[in-house]
């Protein structure tokens, strides 16, 4: 069931919530590379919600550094470039932890490739510990496997971190039918069920990551990054976004 209404339904307060940043959102106003600006913006904003009670991970992609596909499509196979993927990730994980922690946040970078002189292979069970300890733990390098998107990566590690939402930054503000910066008419929806956006096709998760979110019944929250206090309005279902959730 899809609606294009303004959403009515109440939802309780998340008490763990994972935030998925795209690499191309670090760029800021640049061309390629990293913002500083625009990464001190999102740790803030971060920062700000985990204070309010909220515990926090973050999946972070590479887009901004490097991107598989068009590798690929120069001639790299998919594998070696999706390899090359996860290492422009953890170069974001580790510019997004440093940023952190001159706010005085502690955030952990977790990386599914063993890079133990650059930061923690992921542990489960001590990813858990630290959100506990209200630490933000940054996820970096995807699942550690190519031929898998970073989404698919926040949909794994969110449910296995057992969050209630996962939150997923974009440069629009929900979900169309089609591209709205292309497309002035695509309509959008206030709330989506897993199966329309997989029958349908719809363009805001791969197949992978919507099927695991939804196998674990993880609502996901479609909203744009590109306003201020716009992941902490997320996080309290303010503002605007789509919803994906089970009916």
């Amino acid at each position: 069931m899809e609606s294009t209404k303004p959403l009515k339904v109440a939802f309780p307060k998340f008490k763990r919530v994972l935030v998925k940043i795209s690499g191309e959102a670090l760029l800021g106003s640049r061309g390629y590379g990293i913002d500083p600006v625009t990464v001190n913006r999102f740790a803030e904003e971060l920062k700000s919600v985990l204070d309010k009670g909220t515990e926090v991970c973050v999946v972070i992609g590479g887009g901004n550094i490097f991107r598989g596909a068009a590798a690929q499509a120069n001639g790299l196979d998919r594998a070696t470039g999706d390899y090359v993927g996860m290492l422009a990730t953890i170069m974001n994980a580790l510019v997004l932890q440093c940023t952190l922690e001159n706010l005085g946040v502690e955030a952990p970078v977790v990386s599914g490739l063993s890079m133990p002189s650059v930061c923690r292979n992921y542990n489960r069970r001590e990813c858990l510990k630290n959100l506990k300890d209200k630490k933000i733990v940054i996820f970096a390098a995807g699942s550690g496997n190519p031929f898998f998107t970073t989404d698919t990566a926040a949909a794994l590690r969110g449910a296995e971190m057992q969050c209630d939402a996962i939150l997923k930054a974009t440069k629009v503000d929900g979900v169309y039918d089609d591209d709205p910066i292309k497309n002035p008419k695509a309509k959008r929806y206030d709330r989506l069920t897993y199966d329309k956006v997989l029958v349908d096709g719809l363009n805001v998760m791969d197949a992978a990551a919507v099927s695991i979110a939804k196998d674990n019944k993880i609502p996901v929250i479609v909203f744009s990054l590109m306003e201020n206090g716009n992941i902490e309005k997320a996080v309290n279902q303010q503002g605007k976004y789509t919803i994906i959730i089970n009916e």
